[in-house]
């Protein structure tokens, strides 16, 4: 089985935090190697961003390449910029085939750009089925918007809208977002199969807290609030760094030092390089007086993260929306509770009262309470991390993997079944 991955604004390699960097980065990457454990022979295409940088690499293991086709300048550029270089994308990705002599039996496209460019390639390849996932929706972004650059434009809607049409099936992450494309979309319920990302509990798995803060350079007694994901107004960071003047006055004392880290985006640039929301958190900080209770880590390597999420007391997502949370689960898959608000598919990850707890968003008062009672409890700590962990394992990849694989042989036999019929 050769599967043609299209992951077309973004790389599945690149370092976590960035813009465009995040749960689907994860998600396509580790797919791809669970496919590869399987036998499924994958290549992942994405438009190139780098001139420097090898088109063609081995980094997912058991054969399976990332492809970096050029399309447009290969240097970083925003999503609204990108949609025009879409014909170029897919002609680079016809050219790849042709010269290595494959044909692919499935199109896994993701995002709404990856999707047009799908169906370009199914029309060039004879018809070739497409299973497809939005990841995140234009329509359910519109919904929590703060402004109008927030908003989605009315081409990814109707990109979006073509996509579903055209695909052959729709992974969902949650019945939340299942329920989303059918009621904002109109989407076909024979289309949509519910599967949810997995997690890779051969990395993210509990590490013993003291050698997790000695790797991070944290004294046994720091206690750390950690946020991860990427740096905008949609992840309500916000909210999170204004909860941090709601803790108790016990916790917020030198005798029991408490500090929220944030990872993700780049706290250091120069002011002319910074992103209008990184600016603008720093400042909620120094409006508070935060001081030395937050802490901007910027990126960080995936291979680091487990030693930060089982050096946390807590993760936080205080989003306005998530289609799934894939931040959480790692997190609880290394024993560590999580706060989350109750949105997208978080209302259905974090289980309330028992992994961690679900929150109104955009509640900074509830949330500062809701760490309170959590961090000065440590017996109920230690029992959510657990069901945290117990909770998580069920979602590894060796089990989704196969789920994924049963989607695309499905396809491909409805697919036989119609070319015989005709």
């Amino acid at each position: 089985m050769r599967i043609a991955m299209l992951s077309y604004h973004t790389c599945p390699l690149a370092t976590l935090g960035g813009k465009d960097t995040g749960g689907m980065n994860v998600y396509v990457r580790d797919l791809t190697r669970e496919l590869g454990r399987l036998g499924v022979h994958v290549d992942v295409f994405t438009r190139s961003q780098d001139e420097h940088v090898p088109h063609i690499v081995h980094e997912l293991g058991y054969g399976n390449r990332v492809v970096h086709i050029p399309a447009g300048p290969e240097e970083p550029k925003s999503k609204s910029d990108i949609a025009k270089y879409i014909p170029e994308f897919v002609e680079g990705v016809r050219k790849f085939a042709d010269e290595k002599g494959i044909i692919y039996d499935v199109i896994h496209s993701h995002y709404w750009m990856s999707g047009l460019a799908a169906e370009a390639l199914s029309d060039a390849w004879g018809g070739t089925p497409i299973v497809h996932m939005f990841h995140t929706l234009g329509e359910m972004k519109n919904r929590v918007a703060r402004s109008e650059e927030e908003r989605a434009g009315e081409d990814r809607l109707n990109g979006e809208r073509q996509v579903l049409r055209r695909a052959n099936r729709v992974i969902v992450a949650t019945i939340a977002e299942l329920t989303q494309l059918r009621f904002l979309y109109r989407a076909d319920a024979r289309k949509l199969a519910v599967i949810p990302p997995g997690v890779d509990t051969s990395h993210f798995y509990p590490i013993p807290a003291d050698e997790a803060k000695a790797f991070i350079g944290l004294k046994p007694e720091n206690r750390m609030i950690l946020f991860v994901g990427r740096i905008e107004p949609l992840k309500g960071v916000d909210t999170l760094i204004s909860a941090m003047s709601y803790l108790s006055m016990d916790l917020r004392s030198k005798d029991h030092p408490v500090h929220l880290a944030i990872i993700g985006g780049e706290p250091n640039a120069e002011p002319k390089d910074m992103t209008a929301e990184m600016a603008r958190l720093q400042a909620i900080c120094d409006d508070l007086c935060m001081g030395g209770m937050v802490v901007f880590l910027g990126k960080r390597g995936q291979d680091t993260l487990p030693y930060y999420y089982s050096a946390a007391e807590v993760l936080v997502m205080p989003s306005l929306y998530e289609s799934f949370g894939m931040v959480a689960l790692e997190a609880m898959a290394c024993g560590t509770p999580v706060i989350a608000s109750e949105v997208g598919g978080l209302g259905y990850l974090v289980q309330n009262g028992v992994t961690g707890y679900t929150i109104p968003d955009s509640d900074p008062e509830v949330l500062g309470q809701t760490l309170t009672r959590l961090l000065g409890d440590r017996d109920l700590r230690l029992e959510m991390g657990c069901r945290a962990f117990e909770y998580a394992v069920n979602y590894r990849w060796e089990k989704i993997g196969t789920q994924i694989v049963d989607v695309y042989r499905d396809v491909m036999n409805k697919e036989k079944e119609a070319a015989i019929s005709v």
